[in-house]
């Protein structure tokens, strides 16, 4: 029996994307391992959402900021005494002072393409400074791992371009979305009356960061809606610094039709998805991109914009787009919405496209690389 951690701070909602990745993992390992003992490290405000269902997943309580000082100075230390066999950290902030065994997933390497003190509500000389430090625990965690899990192929070239001492080291596991039970009609209703939501409506659902190009979605959206009076627009993301901007910059340009619903559990966000006519997703930057994967499983039809791992990823199942052009933004929204063959077409494609990828098969690979690792 191995002895295996991983790092689940991220675990849940308070890590959005991560958190999805690392709460499905741990779900499916339990799953399909009952030989090895796991230690799962949780932060005080996720440690109750996490609750095992298998004894040989014991939770631990390790709560320290991510990319803190505690995190790279005690951090190492309650690792170190739980004696791993190997450790997983499902993100690059692998504490420089911890020397045992441990796999890495990088998700993507927005930090390094995006490096604008637009992107930060930091002082100008702490967030440079903070930047330096990013790319050395990146830099750390690549060349001294075993393993290093990418979630697409477009984000292991991505590494490679960057780190090319990762070239032995890189496997690439793809994620995937829940598949979903819907609501009733009513219970659907209710759920967009809850959070203020008028119909038809288009769809975002993530952060708001600037490489989203949420911005320019909302300039295109103002436009279109001269001829479409009755559409919405939907931005769902936790309300923080970024989606506060962009709150302000729409009062001050007086846009009608745009919702902000702020953060909504995942129980609502199935019933969201479901009944929006249309999903948008015009980021700059992915490292896989599940949003829009998770509107295909929903019957939504997509319009992507076509840069990074998007095409990858989604396939034949979104309407791709360039989404630095406003006017391509635009005319895909209205071609979809104009065109009942076309949404059906799309939402046909979507499901099909859904079906090729399984938190369980991610799991499974994920478990090959710990006992590929575990002695090595």
């Amino acid at each position: 029996m191995s002895r295996i951690g991983i790092d689940a701070r991220f675990y849940g909602s308070i890590g959005k994307g991560l958190g999805r990745y690392t709460q499905k993992l741990i779900e499916h390992l339990e799953k399909i391992d009952s030989e090895n003992q796991y230690f799962v490290f949780l932060r005080r405000e996720n440690f109750e959402e996490y609750q095992s269902t298998k004894p040989n997943f014991q939770k631990v309580l390790a709560d320290y900021g991510w990319y803190s000082f505690a995190e790279q100075l005690l951090f190492p230390s309650l690792l170190n005494s739980y004696k791993l066999d190997l450790m997983h950290f499902p993100h690059f902030n692998v504490p420089i002072l911890y020397f045992r065994k441990f796999v890495i997933t990088i998700h993507d390497l927005i930090l390094l393409h995006f490096p604008t003190k637009r992107a930060s509500t930091l002082p100008t000389v702490w967030y440079w400074l903070k930047f330096c430090a990013y790319r050395l625990v990146i830099w750390s965690g690549i060349v001294r791992s075993q393993k290093i899990i990418a979630v697409s192929e477009f984000t292991k070239k991505d590494i490679l371009s960057q780190y090319s001492i990762a070239e032995n080291k890189l496997v690439v596991t793809y994620e995937a979305c829940e598949k979903s039970f819907p609501k009733s009609l009513q219970a659907s209703e209710q759920t967009l009356e809850k959070y203020g939501i008028l119909k038809p409506y288009l769809l975002y659902v993530g952060n708001a960061y600037p490489h989203k190009n949420l911005e320019l979605l909302i300039a295109a959206f103002k436009d279109v809606s001269i001829d479409l009076k009755d559409l919405n627009l939907v931005l769902v993301g936790k309300e923080d610094y970024f989606y506060s901007r962009l709150k302000a910059q729409v009062k001050k340009k007086k846009i009608e039709g745009i919702i902000f619903p702020g953060f909504v559990s995942d129980e609502d966000l199935g019933a969201i998805y479901a009944q929006a006519l249309l999903y948008v997703f015009p980021s700059l930057y992915e490292g896989f991109g599940l949003p829009p994967l998770e509107a295909m499983e929903k019957g939504v039809p997509v319009v992507c914009s076509d840069s990074t791992c998007l095409p990858e990823i989604l396939g034949e199942g979104a309407l791709f787009i360039d989404a630095e052009k406003k006017v391509e933004i635009m005319g895909a929204i209205l071609k979809v919405v104009g065109d009942e063959n076309l949404r059906n077409e799309l939402i046909a494609k979507g499901r099909k496209q859904v079906e090729k990828y399984s938190w369980d098969k991610m799991a499974k690979e994920t478990l090959n690389i710990y006992l590929e690792n575990v002695n090595k």
